[in-house]
């Protein structure tokens, strides 16, 4: 059995993800929250828009339009944003109280479902598969990949920023979330623009 279109799908994914905004939300979302809700919450995310781009392929963007999946991407940051910087004075303990595992888990599962629906990760997937014609091993190659890099995403925040003030954590983080919104709906004006 070749196993070409498990490495590349593999290679690809580790490459076009490392430091990409989804890790750098995981990394934010797991440095004060708990690191399994975190990494259950995004996995499950990625492996899911994954297989959507494996099976549906080019079909997901003619069943939900383009601009709807960058307009739904940028309202989900900027309101999640000014959440974190307007929380951001709450204690410790009313957080935690606040928002259960379950709540951190959905949460990061929207947020990282809808920040790679249509990211070009999901493209090149779609790309793969379709070029290799064996879906199974381009999806197994994208989800070992995109499990290791939610890992070390989950690992970095839960380990290197934990002794960083919560305040600080979510201030920065709530700016990062708001200009990835930002951008997000810049995206979606310029392509209504160029129709």
């Amino acid at each position: 059995m070749d196993l070409t279109p498990l490495l590349a799908s593999f290679l690809m994914v580790m490459a076009a993800e490392l430091g990409d905004k989804t890790q750098l939300a995981v990394i934010a979302l797991s440095s004060h929250r708990d690191a399994l809700p975190v990494f259950t919450g995004g996995i499950l995310a990625l492996l899911l828009v994954s297989g959507l781009g494996v099976v549906i392929g080019e079909a997901l963007t003619m069943i939900i339009p383009m601009l709807i999946i960058r307009v739904a991407s940028a309202t989900l940051f900027l309101v999640f944003g000014a959440y974190t910087i307007l929380s951001s004075r709450k204690e410790e303990t009313e957080q935690t109280e606040k928002f259960g595992s379950k709540s951190v888990a959905l949460s990061v599962f929207f947020i990282v479902a809808l920040m790679e629906l249509g990211d070009k990760t999901q493209l090149a997937v779609i790309a793969l598969a379709a070029e290799c014609n064996m879906p199974l091993l381009v999806y197994a190659g994208t989800a070992m990949a995109f499990t290791v890099i939610t890992g070390l995403g989950v690992l970095i925040g839960s380990r290197l920023l934990r002794p960083i003030p919560l305040r600080l954590v979510k201030l920065v983080s709530g700016v990062v979330f708001i200009l990835f919104g930002t951008v997000f709906l810049l995206n979606a004006a310029l392509s209504l623009l160029s129709v």
